[in-house]
């Protein structure tokens, strides 16, 4: 089974198109959590634990775990397997952003998808489709590439015009008509730019998104949805990361994390339902 197939599947067993973001700050761990053993792991675990039903994928960014060294990818492998051990078919996307030389790409190719054993990885498209060709050659594994980001500087260079075409859109149609030989590409597109992400869904027909920015980045979850749908009322994995696991910082982390992780379930599938979902 590919990655688009296990995320179908769970799509549709959950009815659910929310990714949780373990993006486990150490700094914003609840306080009484900081002093176990394996503080990352047992926040991580606590927050799966109750909202495996509600999502349709995990996206740990491995930015939170580099930064305590080896503890932290310690934590972020135990994370994985715990996935792995508990609920394997729920796919795991790891949020690196990797782009370099063919043979460095390689070594990135063996870290994200046989030691970690995660199911995608979101990757940047400037080095060209010659560089990602370790990524797009694993035929099993997504490979999500930077579009149209949910960050405020984005339009620096994404929206610079190319003949005409702002940039982001031209690495849509590189993606799609080019780079997604294997039928394993997506495409990260961000819920702060709603006209853009419908711009992109018209390059991009069915294709899947990834899109960040609910949540803390204060995306329009009615607008992200009406404008991200594809011709299946689905192609979306909607992503909250603070929102959702830090949405409280006491003993009642983990019921709050759900709490918020169903509400945003509930609120897109309201939104799906508006342009035609049946379920």
């Amino acid at each position: 089974m590919n990655f688009q197939q296990k995320l179908d599947v769970i799509v549709g067993k959950n009815n659910s198109l929310v990714c949780v973001g373990l993006d486990s700050d150490i700094s914003k761990i609840p306080e009484h959590k900081r002093s176990e053993i394996n503080p990352q792991f047992t926040f991580n675990k606590a927050i799966v634990d109750v909202t495996h039903d509600l999502v349709c994928a995990y996206k740990p960014n491995t930015a939170f775990y580099e930064s305590r060294g080896s503890e932290g990818i310690q934590e972020l492998k135990m994370t994985c397997d715990y996935l792995h051990e508990k609920y394997a078919e729920i796919p795991i996307i790891l949020d690196a952003k990797r782009a370099d030389i063919g043979s460095t790409n390689e070594g990135y190719v063996d870290f994200a998808f046989d030691w970690l054993g995660v199911d995608a990885i979101t990757l940047h498209p400037y080095l060209g489709k010659e560089a990602l060709k370790p990524f797009l050659d694993r035929k099993d594994k997504g490979c999500i590439i930077l579009c149209r980001t949910s960050n405020s500087g984005a339009g620096e260079f994404q929206d610079l015009l190319v003949d005409e075409e702002p940039l982001y859109q031209r690495v849509a149609k590189k993606v799609v008509n080019e780079w997604n030989a294997n039928n394993n590409c997506m495409l990260v597109v961000g819920a702060t730019y709603p006209e853009e992400l419908a711009a992109v869904r018209k390059i991009a027909g069915d294709m899947t998104f990834l899109v960040p920015g609910i949540g803390a980045q204060s995306g329009d979850v009615e607008k992200t949805v009406k404008a991200g749908l594809n011709s299946k009322k689905s192609g979306m994995i909607i992503n909250s990361s603070r929102g959702i696991i830090f949405a409280s910082s006491g003993d009642d982390f983990a019921k709050k994390s759900k709490e918020e992780t169903k509400k945003l379930k509930n609120a897109t599938n309201k939104y799906r339902k508006e342009t035609g979902y049946v379920k």
